[in-house]
């Protein structure tokens, strides 16, 4: 019955929160400037070039060595964005993108699913790609691919799961709706895997409802936070004729997780994903906790040259975030899906009902929180029978998920 009555809701919904069309397109390249009049999906304010911040009293002035296109600081759990410079300025995303297609791909395939891979599954990678050292003729996981997505950035494990799922196409095709779906209206997708791409654009503002989104799910949580992890190698056969296949070490490209030589692992970091393309520059969207907060920062294209920058203002960010929370007024908000109502009607469940937290979860998403292990998520819904009728009082409620675990991996480094 519950079932029936969250199909009916999304059936019955009301319009979307955007302002624009879900099919509106994007400019084909990108502006040279910030463009005077933004989207202003989840704001007036962040329609508007330049910085957006409200500081209150006692709230620490923000730093003053950012160099990045567009930047955003939000509120996992609450939606809220303390601060945000040009956060709809649609800008290449290179491999950031790579969170949009987990979040629309990760849920169809059970993590112990194998794959043999073939020729045409490493089709059409472009020249330069990141690659993790899939092997034509070599039988994968499911699990395996994804440690390739997240660890490495392989463009070679988003083909095969691309082509796992129906094709580059059809891949395409889901994401551009899992982006419309969650008011993403800034994104064009063209690769899957984030390659340059003439057309190809998204904005801070979507990175992070995409990191949001995706880190709903238990499998996305533990992949994006992973630092290193074994990857099957090419199977070789001895003079006996015996077969073996060892295996090499992968690490995680994202350097407020591992750290490098002139940046040292944040504090609280659990994610999310980095990219680095020839036209997006650096571009970058994480999430931290500290003292039971959950923050998340997207940072695209540094102008400043200098290694590991895009890391560096994303930790600057983060420092100022944790310290202004509660100190700042909200310049704006990160939108629900489509379909889905922020505030709880009579009759509503207040604390929801278990859902949407498998591993092949494929629920809609809810907001974030670290506050402990082991709770609830999802959708409430309450019923009513009037003059024969099934009134839906409340379905797919954008409830706080306010216990959802981040990684034992984060915590060990608070």
């Amino acid at each position: 019955m519950v079932t029936s009555a969250t199909l009916l809701s999304l059936s019955l919904a009301a319009p979307a929160f955007a302002d624009e069309s879900p099919t509106a397109s994007p400019t084909t390249t990108p502006s040279a400037t910030p463009p005077a009049n933004m989207s202003t999906v989840g704001g007036e304010r962040l329609g508007q070039s330049g910085t957006q911040v409200n500081l209150g009293t006692g709230a620490p002035v923000l730093p003053k060595d950012l160099t990045a296109r567009s930047w955003i600081v939000a509120d996992a759990e609450s939606g809220d964005i303390l601060a945000a410079h040009n956060a709809h300025w649609r800008l290449p995303p290179a491999s950031t993108l790579k969170m949009l297609f987990a979040d629309t791909v990760l849920p169809k395939f059970p993590k112990t699913m194998k794959h043999k891979v073939v020729t045409s599954d490493l089709a059409g990678i472009g020249s330069g790609s990141s690659m993790v050292g899939i092997k034509e003729d070599e039988t994968y996981t499911v699990h395996d691919l994804w440690l390739g997505v997240f660890l490495r950035s392989g463009n070679d494990a988003v083909h095969v799961l691309s082509q796992m799922n129906q094709g580059i196409d059809q891949t395409v095709k889901d994401m551009q709706a899992h982006a419309e779906e969650l008011q993403a209206l800034d994104t064009h997708v063209i690769s899957p895997d984030g390659y340059d791409a003439k057309g190809q654009v998204s904005s801070a503002y979507d990175l992070t409802l995409f990191a949001r989104s995706g880190l709903q799910k238990k499998d996305f949580r533990e992949y994006c936070s992973t630092v290193r992890a074994k990857f099957p190698g090419e199977t070789t056969k001895n003079e006996k004729g015996k077969t073996t296949r060892e295996s090499f070490e992968i690490q995680n490209t994202n350097r407020l997780l591992t750290g490098d030589g002139d940046i040292s692992t944040y504090q609280g970091i659990a994610g999310v994903k980095n990219g680095n393309t020839t036209n997006a520059g650096a571009t970058f969207t994480g999430v931290a906790e500290r003292d039971g907060k959950v923050l998340l920062v997207t940072v695209m294209n540094p102008e400043k040259n200098e290694h590991n920058e895009v890391y560096k203002e994303t930790a600057r960010l983060f420092d100022w975030g944790f310290q202004a929370t509660g100190k700042v007024q909200p310049v704006g908000e990160l939108v629900p899906p489509r379909g889905l109502d922020t505030t709880a009607q009579p009759g509503a469940s207040a604390s929801g009902t278990s859902a949407g937290d498998s591993d092949n979860a494929s629920t809609k998403p809810v907001a974030a929180s670290s506050a402990a292990k082991g709770g609830s998520s999802g959708v409430g819904v309450a019923l009513a029978i009037t003059g024969g009728f099934l009134v839906l009082l409340v379905a797919g409620v954008f409830l706080v998920n306010r216990r959802w675990p981040l990684p034992d991996l984060m915590r060990r480094r608070r």
